[in-house]
């Protein structure tokens, strides 16, 4: 990134420019830029296959990359394994294996600040329970016996540990009722933004997740097709052919 690139880029909590990920040396995501400010909920849909989960494993350094750069709070961490972004600040969330079911809710917590020393997860645990106060009655319960829901609530809580100024989140309704879905999107992934969080946020439900978010990335066979604030691709009416893949007018 050339230093007047890196400027523009100043703004935003994560960069990523011109990423190429892949498996086996084929990409699969191709040539992509994505930007999250603080305190903004940036989505990124499109359909099944195309590439959504893919780009967040490149950003996290958990797939291979294959060309472009990822750059969080003005630093380039391009490839940097996923411990070392935990530390810098980037929480996340995938959509599956994202709680320890056979522990407590607050062994998960606990799990989630393992970087603190023991009175600083207590001090952060107090804070989590803050954001979300119906963990505070489960804190004694196995997760296993959670709704799906609950269980969610956990997984962003345990992320919320490490007090990150970047939360991403891989589908994170996965599975869920229409009910639970709209539970989490607003009172999780909205609610952090509002906070001040930046949160790079994965969906396949679409719909909700553009009326909830500030800005929103179509991806379509691995390349954005869209980048627009929310609302606008919310009423674009080429989304619901996007959706039954076909690829959106430039």
């Amino acid at each position: 990134m050339s230093p007047a690139s890196a400027a523009e880029a100043g703004a935003a909590v994560l960069s990523v420019r011109q990423l190429v990920v892949g498996y086996n040396d084929i990409a699969v995501v191709r040539g992509v830029d994505v930007d999250v400010p603080a305190a903004r909920l940036v989505t990124v849909v499109g359909p099944n296959g195309s590439g959504k989960s893919t780009l967040l494993k490149g950003i996290l350094g958990l797939a291979r990359l294959l060309g472009g750069e990822v750059w969080f709070e003005g630093a380039d961490v391009t490839g940097v394994p996923i411990q070392e972004l935990a530390r810098r600040g980037v929480g996340y969330v995938p959509q599956v294996d994202d709680v320890f079911p056979s522990l407590r809710v607050f062994e998960n917590l606990e799990m989630g600040g393992y970087l603190l020393s023991a009175r600083g997860r207590a001090e952060r645990m107090e804070e989590v329970l803050e954001i979300f106060p119906a963990l505070k009655r489960m804190l004694r319960r196995y997760v296993h016996t959670l709704s799906g829901g609950e269980q969610k609530m956990t997984a962003v809580g345990r992320a919320l540990m490490l007090s990150p100024r970047l939360l991403i989140l891989d589908e994170p309704t996965a599975g869920l009722s229409e009910l639970l879905t709209r539970a989490v999107l607003e009172e999780q992934a909205r609610a952090l933004a509002d906070r001040g969080t930046a949160v790079l946020l994965v969906e396949q439900k679409a719909s909700l997740a553009l009326e909830l978010a500030d800005w929103a990335y179509v991806i379509v066979q691995g390349q954005i097709v869209r980048s627009a604030q929310a609302e606008v691709v919310r009423a674009d009416p080429d989304m619901a052919e996007i959706f039954l893949g076909r690829r959106a007018r430039v």
